[in-house]
């Protein structure tokens, strides 16, 4: 027992090279201005963020604590929040300020999503998630304008602590398998024919536009949702594929198996194949 704890404690003390670390950073500092900025570009900041009596759709608007603390929700603290968002997001890409910048996004971003809960999803949680993750972690060690600033280039072999990494890896996967346990329709399933994804691409709320052609390749469609489905349900095996990487002197044959296909790159693959799909179609 005392063994495992060990083991278990130990995994906080392994260091890595910060590359993923600062790779996660920017991606969510870009997540951060891409929500935040798209709310501002096409002039909704008004109407989704602020009450009737100030040009909003909503008779209400939800306060959380820091908006209690600012003065309540009028135009000038929402208006701080969106700013102070944007600049967190800035800092978080172009990596200064690390800690103190994930913070201010973070907790401007749920500000401001709790300003109007109609106006927001679950990945405005899984991003204010793992900005707390970053407001923890050591994420400009290298691949930041803090690392240019100290050792004179863009890059540095420090090594980070691993666990934020590992913690962000963990996430991704809870929230992918659960997505995957929660499609419950036949639809998704060999027993409805694997249609949901040709009927969800007929339904305007989700339609960037006409979607007729789709039935031209209604077996394409078939296979984006049988691939979509057991890619999610199987996502916990990318956390096995990773401790395999991590013990690359153990052997076995699922060991072999996950190296010969190549596990990883095809899981991120399939994974960003899925969502730019989604992004063009939808």
């Amino acid at each position: 027992m005392i063994a495992r704890w060990n083991r278990f404690i130990g995994l906080f003390r392994r260091t890595e090279p910060g590359d993923s670390l600062a790779v996660a950073r920017i991606a969510c500092g870009l997540c951060v201005l891409w929500t935040i900025g798209s709310m501002v570009s096409a002039g909704l900041v008004q109407v989704l963020w602020l009450d009737a009596a100030h040009g909003g759709y909503r008779e209400r608007v939800g306060v959380n604590w820091l908006v209690a603390l600012l003065g309540g929700p009028e135009p000038a603290v929402v208006w701080t929040l969106v700013i102070g968002g944007l600049l967190g997001g800035a800092a978080l890409v172009a990596g200064i300020a690390g800690r103190v910048a994930a913070l201010v996004a973070g907790q401007a971003l749920t500000a401001l999503v709790f300003l109007n809960s109609q106006a927001a999803g679950s990945y405005d949680l899984m991003l204010t998630n793992a900005l707390w993750i970053l407001v923890l972690s050591r994420s400009t060690a290298t691949l930041s304008l803090a690392c240019r600033l100290r050792r004179g280039a863009w890059r540095s072999a420090v090594e980070v602590p691993a666990w934020p990494r590992y913690l962000l890896l963990i996430q991704l996967v809870a929230i992918y398998f659960s997505t995957g346990i929660q499609k419950l329709s036949n639809c998704w399933t060999p027993a409805g024919g694997f249609s949901a994804l040709y009927y969800i691409l007929q339904q305007p709320s989700w339609q960037r536009g006409d979607m007729r052609w789709i039935a031209h390749v209604y077996p394409l469609t078939q296979f984006g949702t049988a691939l979509a489905w057991i890619w999610e349900l199987t996502c916990p095996l990318l956390l096995l594929a990773v401790y395999f990487r991590a013990t690359p002197n153990r052997t076995g044959r699922l060991r072999r198996l996950f190296a010969r296909i190549h596990y990883i790159p095809v899981f991120v693959a399939i994974g960003v194949t899925m969502h730019l799909l989604t992004w063009l179609l939808m």
